[in-house]
């Protein structure tokens, strides 16, 4: 049986419009480490590697690359932890400019993605679909623990109203926020979706 994360990882993946406290486990990442506005031009190869990487991954089985384990199953969201550089945090003020952000893109792989078939993945698309981002991209086990996570659903340029429910739900059951840093997953394709529209999950660390 195909596995959908849409239904077997709901809890993580398709959260409520309110808060809820979440303990996220260690799960395996194509990750890749930018700077910027992501409103430029140069973004969407970030997430185009990525993409790559896993759509490799799924297809192995038809390149007979098929790894120990595997199982048919829905590609993975596209998610992001973003944060604003040192200087910017410095002088920072009530607004933020997009032109100051941090990310890490990354799409979760399946369990059974190790770092050895993960590199193999990665000199096939090298030479499949060669692209200059691919020599940033990283293949890493991420751990969250403990968050703080809410489904968003309108602009990213509204998110602020999300952020300010979670910290206060946080302050409701003895947590704090443990930075600024938080990750987004996006559940929603701008390019087809109205701002108004869009799903974003959002989730940051705590803490007692």
């Amino acid at each position: 049986m195909k596995h959908e994360w849409r239904k077997h990882e709901k809890s993580i993946y398709i959260p409520k419009s309110k808060p809820e406290i979440i303990d996220i486990p260690k799960s395996k990442y194509f990750t890749i480490k930018g700077a910027g506005n992501p409103n430029d031009d140069g973004f969407s190869d970030y997430i185009g590697v990525l993409y790559s990487l896993s759509y490799a991954v799924k297809m192995s089985y038809k390149n007979g690359l098929e790894p120990e384990g595997y199982f048919d199953y829905t590609v993975y969201p596209l998610e992001g932890i973003w944060d604003i550089t040192e200087e910017a945090k410095r002088n920072f003020t009530d607004t933020i400019s997009k032109d100051d952000l941090i990310f890490k893109l990354m799409i979760r792989q399946p369990d059974f993605v190790s770092n050895e078939f993960a590199e193999i993945i990665t000199k096939l698309t090298v030479r499949k679909k060669p692209h200059k981002l691919l020599e940033k991209v990283k293949f890493e086990e991420l751990y969250d623990g403990k968050c703080i996570q809410m489904l968003h659903i309108g602009s990213y340029d509204t998110e602020p109203d999300s952020f300010k429910i979670m910290e206060e739900f946080a302050l409701e059951n003895g947590l704090k926020r443990l930075s600024k840093t938080h990750r987004e997953i996006y559940l929603s394709d701008p390019r087809k979706v109205i701002p108004e529209k869009l799903k974003t999950v959002l989730r940051f660390s705590v803490a007692p």
